[in-house]
């Protein structure tokens, strides 16, 4: 009898692994890659005013922000906690509409990014979005999970 030689899996293999998993269960849609995933999968148009939580992991921008957008600009933004509320004051202007984000995605899709993901609300919005250009560099990831909206505020 031949005994296998066992393999310890990867980190990034079972986070991917945990995360199609629970992509599958919520019922979430996500698109990446082919031609057809780069066609719009919603016909959600985001609304003159609405407010939002937005949770960033970017290079730029990581923290949990409540966000108010009115007439399609960000009105105000705090930060939720000490470190977000820092990046509000030392980076205003960085926190985007709920559109913005989805013109990084498309920006993303056409410069053929290494992912360019997102996954859809019933109704359309986007509630996560994930973006990497090149997989084999650093530091040029971005998540942005999307939670809290109300298009009655802004």
């Amino acid at each position: 009898m031949t005994a296998g030689i066992s393999r310890p899996r990867s980190a990034s293999a079972a986070v991917a692994g945990a995360l199609l998993c629970a992509t599958t269960a919520c019922g979430s849609s996500a698109s990446s890659g082919s031609a057809e995933a780069n066609e719009p999968k919603t016909t959600w148009e985001e609304p003159a005013s609405y407010s939002y939580m937005l949770t960033s992991t970017t290079q730029v921008l990581a923290g949990t922000f409540r966000v108010k957008v009115r007439d399609g600009r960000v009105t105000e933004v705090v930060g939720v906690g000490e470190d977000a509320r820092r990046q509000v004051q030392d980076l205003p202007g960085e926190v985007p509409t709920i559109g913005e984000l989805l013109t990084r995605l498309e920006k993303a899709r056409s410069d053929k990014a290494d992912t360019a993901e997102a996954e859809y609300a019933a109704d359309g919005r986007p509630v996560r979005i994930t973006l990497d250009w090149d997989k084999n560099a650093i530091d040029d990831e971005a998540l942005y999970v999307i939670s809290s909206y109300d298009p009655t505020a802004g």
